[in-house]
């Protein structure tokens, strides 16, 4: 049985919504549960599913819609598949992370098939939002520690 151990890094990059004539400056922020995969049994006929999360929180009276994207994989340079890397190998890992528990859309920035969550965040309620993710079964990878890092971006 291989150990994989996926610790996915979220940096924030957010952007501010000007509305004119008056300017909105609200203060958003995020954080994040990581995905841990925890063991990937090479033999196993069953995808190896994990859950994580991504909490918004804004600090404005009036609440801003918010819209969450996760980034492509800097390993495969795409959303579908993406990749986890051996951390002393070359082996590679295909996975994803998807909008919904039935793993069907996969979570992105909008573009190539991909998907975004928008919602209003009110000022003292977060809205925490599941990350689900998937290895799918069959890969013959080497035993190791695998890791992808991804970009979790707000726009209000």
């Amino acid at each position: 049985m291989n150990k994989i151990y996926l610790s996915v890094l979220c940096f924030i990059v957010s952007s501010l919504l000007l509305s004119p004539p008056e300017v909105l400056l609200a203060a958003c922020s995020v954080s994040t549960t990581p995905v841990s995969f925890g063991s990937y049994n090479v033999l196993s006929p069953s995808p190896n599913d994990a859950t994580g999360s991504v909490t918004v929180s804004c600090d404005q009276s009036a609440p801003p819609t918010v819209t969450i994207s996760i980034g492509a994989s800097p390993n495969s340079g795409g959303f579908d598949p993406r990749l986890m890397k051996l951390a002393a190998g070359s082996d590679m890992l295909f996975y994803n992370f998807y909008i919904d528990a039935s793993r069907t859309q996969i979570w992105g920035d909008g573009s190539a098939n991909t998907f975004t969550k928008s919602n209003k965040v009110h000022k003292g309620r977060p809205w925490v939002n599941s990350v689900y993710g998937r290895i799918p079964p069959g890969q013959d990878v080497s035993v190791g520690s695998y890791s992808d890092t991804l970009t979790v971006i707000i726009n209000w």
